[in-house]
């Protein structure tokens, strides 16, 4: 799980620096292509069905599959505007994110204890955000909106049916992923010729995320979940490090303070969560 939270920062680095130079639509459309190819071979490989009977009229993961697109081109759009820290602070309120959308969503039952930890979060971003006059500018409502897609995936992907392989699942998210690249073309600059080392620094960012996916399914496959799912976070520490040693990033006392909120918080979400499944086995 480490290596996967460290793999993704590097990939979340490796965009940021990409965006200053090349249009966030055209790095959609090469990493989607890129990721969709390597894990079509991935899949002949394993003899792992890319078309199976029914998957498409399964609802699920359809909403699964375009959460996914709509995250991703959300956050990388994020990625772009904002400072690396700050979005991936946001990220990390994905588990609060996930507790109010299953609450909203399938009506799960949520306590008090997990309600508090919510607020208490969503109390962090604002030491990060730090929103004038009570508002949010566009930029961080885009952050926002990418965790909220995020978020939605993660809880209609408890819901398929296992018998969906998680590759097969990943293949078509970085397709959707190309898609939203092209949909996304006419709000973006036109496409640049990139040189030769700008498609070598695209190919290594494409094969740590799908590296970093692939060991995160790894570490889900092999271990207990409640005890890996807190080592998710980090993946702030990883971009926490590099955005300050590579992009010059220095967050000041409040965005740390709401960094550590965000964190304890989600930590203790996922906790309650575990008691909670543990007292409904008995």
């Amino acid at each position: 799980m480490i290596l996967s939270m460290g793999g993704f920062a590097i990939e979340d680095l490796i965009l940021k620096i990409l965006s200053d130079a090349i249009p966030i639509s055209q790095i959609l459309v090469y990493v989607g292509v890129l990721g969709a190819v390597l894990l079509t071979f991935v899949s002949k490989m394993k003899r792992i069905p890319i078309l199976q009977a029914g998957l498409f009229d399964n609802k699920l993961f359809l909403i699964r599959t375009f959460s996914d697109m709509l995250g991703a081109v959300l956050f990388i759009i994020a990625i772009s505007l904002m400072p690396l820290s700050t979005v991936s602070s946001i990220l990390q309120t994905t588990p609060l994110f996930v507790t109010l959308g299953a609450f909203l969503l399938f009506k799960e039952s949520v306590g008090w204890r997990r309600w508090g930890a919510v607020f208490i979060g969503f109390f962090g971003i604002l030491l990060i955000l730090k929103p004038d006059a009570g508002s949010l500018d566009a930029k961080s409502f885009i952050a926002l909106l990418a965790v909220a897609f995020i978020a939605l995936r993660d809880i209609v992907t408890r819901r398929l049916k296992s018998n969906i392989n998680s590759i097969t699942v990943s293949l078509y998210a970085f397709i959707l992923t190309a898609v939203g690249g092209i949909l996304c073309v006419p709000f973006f600059e036109n496409f640049v010729i990139l040189t030769f080392n700008q498609w070598f620094v695209v190919l290594i960012s494409t094969l740590v995320g799908c590296s970093s996916y692939l060991l995160l399914v790894l570490a889900t496959r092999q271990g207990d979940v409640s005890v890996i799912s807190p080592f998710r976070y980090t993946r702030l520490i990883f971009a926490l490090i590099l955005a300050i040693l590579f992009l010059g990033e220095r967050p000041d006392i409040l965005a740390l303070s709401g960094m550590a909120i965000i964190v304890l918080s989600g930590c203790y979400t996922l906790w309650r969560e575990k008691v909670r499944g543990q007292s409904s086995s008995v």
